[in-house]
């Protein structure tokens, strides 16, 4: 039985990661629409291929700019956040559970609980207390940590996609209509299209996000250490202060999507596979069209060159950058209010 102490502990990583992911998703929503119609778009989201011997059809949406005009024209104000709701059924339950399961393998690891883990054997390679645990840890934990949120929220992922990437006039209604039309012509399991890219993903993805910001985070520890140190300061607080910890979420967010963007693309493609599109909005991803991911890989390099495999990179990196700078202040912030208010 879990002891009042862990009981609390838990209670408030859920409940911090939960409102940061919600604030972080609602922010960054107009970034995630532009990218996610970008990755299911076939022709290519930039204007200079269409200039090249009319190999392909008019693209829908040709550049950031070009797709923010479209959709304000087309859709007004709230086609931005358009699939929002599920974004964050999916997001805050994600990130509560990411939170929650990286805070107790890395107690779980510093040695708090039983011994006998794997994580506690690389704890006792690489690290020697809790505070200071290595960048090798940090990495295990993270990609574990998401791979437990991503299979606890997918179908909410999956409804977002569809949703977002629709615009007017709209093929689904609402969520409903969507997850109805998911269930009659896929079955059960197509509420799981992509999962597999997407734990493949999820395994670097979320190792390098919380790898690298804690990485950061230490860094910016010694380098104010240094700084008090080189003013002959005493015993002054080391902490990163709010700016810091907002600059170390953007270099974790950049990082880590840069590396991983294609299998985010590859995702996007599985999720609408076979489901209806507007005509206007491009050809649509038929059904059966990758046979796997190593073939979905392939096939989108081929087809769409191997610019097709970073559709949405920009619109991407410039939302996942300050979506994981707010992710991790807001839960820094929030996670020392409810330990505060709860003592």
């Amino acid at each position: 039985m879990e002891e009042p102490g862990q009981l609390k502990r838990a209670f408030i990583d859920a409940t911090a990661g939960a409102i940061s992911g919600g604030i972080s998703r609602t922010v960054t929503s107009p970034l995630d629409v532009i990218k996610i119609r970008f990755q299911v778009q076939l022709e290519p989201t930039t204007s200079w291929p269409l200039l090249q011997k009319d190999l392909y059809r008019p693209s829908k949406y040709t550049g950031i700019l070009q797709a923010t005009k479209d959709i304000f024209r087309e859709e007004g104000l709230p086609g931005f956040w358009r699939g929002n709701v599920p974004a964050l059924l999916m997001y805050m339950p994600y990130t509560a559970i990411q939170f929650t399961v990286l805070h107790k393998l890395k107690t779980f690891a510093a040695g708090s609980s039983k011994a006998g883990c794997m994580l506690y054997l690389l704890y006792w390679c690489f690290a020697e207390e809790h505070l200071h645990l290595s960048p090798y840890l940090s990495y295990v934990s993270g990609a574990l940590a998401g791979c437990a949120a991503t299979i606890g929220s997918y179908p909410f992922d999956l409804l977002r996609t569809i949703l977002a990437s629709q615009g007017e006039p709209k093929v689904y209604p609402s969520m409903t209509s969507a997850f109805v039309d998911i269930i009659r012509s896929r079955g059960f399991r197509g509420l799981y299209a992509g999962l597999s890219p997407t734990l493949v993903e999820i395994i670097p993805y979320a190792g390098l996000q919380f790898g690298t910001y804690d990485t950061f985070k230490r860094w910016m520890m010694m380098w104010n250490r240094y700084r008090f140190s080189q003013l002959g300061t005493i015993r002054q607080d080391e902490s990163p202060s709010s700016f810091q910890l907002f600059l170390c979420g953007f270099a974790a967010g950049t990082c880590a999507k840069a590396v991983c963007h294609p299998l985010d693309v590859v995702k996007k493609r599985f999720q609408v596979e076979g489901l209806q599109r507007h005509p206007k909005y491009g050809a649509r991803v038929e059904t059966k069209t990758y046979s796997s991911m190593y073939h979905a890989l392939s096939q989108i390099a081929k087809a769409e060159g191997w610019a097709g495999l970073y559709k949405g990179i920009v619109p991407s990196l410039v939302k996942s950058a300050p979506a994981g700078a707010v992710t991790f202040v807001a839960y820094e912030y929030t996670s020392d209010w409810l330990e505060s208010a709860l003592t």
